[in-house]
């Protein structure tokens, strides 16, 4: 994937699978968000079990390839190279930038968090990052300790001449005020996928939401 390419795949809805999912009902649901308009997909799951992290993501990486879409692993390197993810993002505590860049390519999209912070981003960015991920901006149910984020940094972040990601509590109500920034995406988990298990999965409301979240990218245009 080229420079050009990578831009483009960062852009708009950038869902992020929630942790505490079973395999098909998070393929149901990432389906569904993908049907909606997510452009982008993150695979997050912090549980141990190796043998589940690995065959949910290879069947993301499958789901996902069906629309054209690239899938992204959450903080694991080895796990995004073996089930053949299209990157990897990186919070402050993993590996680096740099590491992950030597090990998966030129190709691969590599993102880095980089809370609120211009000094981190550059450094992310001489590391080979592809794009910059600032946040918490609203208060959030997955990370509610979170250092929060200004928008200014939105701003000087631009001047690096990256994709900015937005993430931390979005919804369709807020997403505006980051949207008026001039950011390139929007990384949304609660939004689109709630916080609890449910025994029966509303796919058409996944759908409905990942929609207007696109609907208002294309307004901002």
């Amino acid at each position: 994937m080229n420079n050009g390419k990578q831009k483009q795949a960062i852009a708009g809805l950038y869902a992020i699978t929630p942790n505490n999912r079973p395999m098909n009902q998070l393929l149901i649901e990432t389906e569904a968000a993908l049907r909606g308009g997510a452009n982008l997909v993150q695979f997050r799951d912090k549980s141990s079990n190796q043998q589940h992290r690995f065959q949910t993501a290879q069947a993301l990486v499958a789901l996902c390839e069906k629309f054209g879409k690239p899938l992204i692993v959450n903080d694991d390197i080895e796990l995004a190279l073996e089930a053949g993810a299209a990157g990897v993002h990186l919070g402050q505590q993993d590996s680096s930038v740099a590491e992950a860049r030597t090990l998966l390519g030129n190709d691969a999209i590599i993102g880095a968090t980089c809370h609120d912070s211009i000094e981190l981003a550059t450094q992310a960015k001489q590391q080979g990052a592809s794009y910059l991920a600032f946040g918490r901006f609203f208060k959030s149910a997955t990370k509610p300790d979170a250092p929060p984020a200004s928008f200014d940094v939105l701003n000087e972040a631009k001047k690096l001449g990256l994709p900015i990601v937005a993430i931390g509590g979005i919804t369709h109500l807020n997403a505006g005020q980051l949207l008026h920034h001039g950011i390139n995406s929007i990384a949304v988990i609660e939004a689109l996928f709630g916080t609890e298990v449910i025994d029966e999965i509303n796919t058409e409301a996944i759908t409905a939401s990942a929609t207007e979240f696109r609907k208002l990218f294309d307004q901002s245009l």
